[in-house]
């Protein structure tokens, strides 16, 4: 039989890192050059035999672009804030519509915040932050803080990690 003492001292509660590209410049240079590739990659017809396709040095510069923007992802930690904290958060965020659970503007922000363990920042500094970060980038925020309030489920089965293992002779 099960002892709940020894069990509340095993519990952790959830986390999950997300890398947040900071530098949007980088990430529209990423785009754009991925768009050059494609329409070049489509339009490009060698007059000469020895004409080099375009899109090599595209191609070079588009992979310089992305390890750039790759560089300038940086970590963020969200935690579970417990069952009293996460009530009293929602309840804090009432929405005027009474088919919806919460404020849909204020509460996914103040629920970043709250969850955020690494950096840690305050109301203000996500509102600076989220002045400069992408809507792509603050949904992804406040995907991780959701998801260590919600998910129930270890993730899903990884056959690519399973497979690995099988071919280096480790269990599956």
């Amino acid at each position: 039989m099960a002892n709940i003492d020894d069990i509340l001292k095993q519990a952790k509660p959830r986390e999950r890192t997300v890398r947040v590209c900071i530098r949007g410049d980088l990430a529209s240079r990423v785009e754009q050059l991925a768009e050059e590739l494609s329409t070049v990659s489509k339009d490009w017809e060698p007059q000469d035999i020895a004409d080099e396709h375009p899109g090599r040095r595209i191609a070079a510069d588009l992979k310089a672009a992305r390890e750039a923007a790759q560089e300038a992802e940086v970590p963020f930690t969200l935690r579970y804030i417990g069952d009293r904290a996460y009530s009293d958060l929602v309840a804090a965020h009432p929405s005027d519509d009474e088919k919806e659970l919460f404020d849909g503007r204020t509460f996914p922000r103040a629920l970043i915040v709250a969850s955020c363990v690494d950096p840690v920042m305050d109301e203000k500094q996500a509102a600076e932050l989220f002045e400069v970060i992408s809507q792509g980038e603050i949904e992804k925020l406040f995907q991780a803080a959701w998801d260590v309030h919600h998910s129930a489920d270890l993730g899903p089965f990884s056959l690519a990690a399973s497979a690995l293992l099988a071919g280096l002779g480790g269990a599956s």
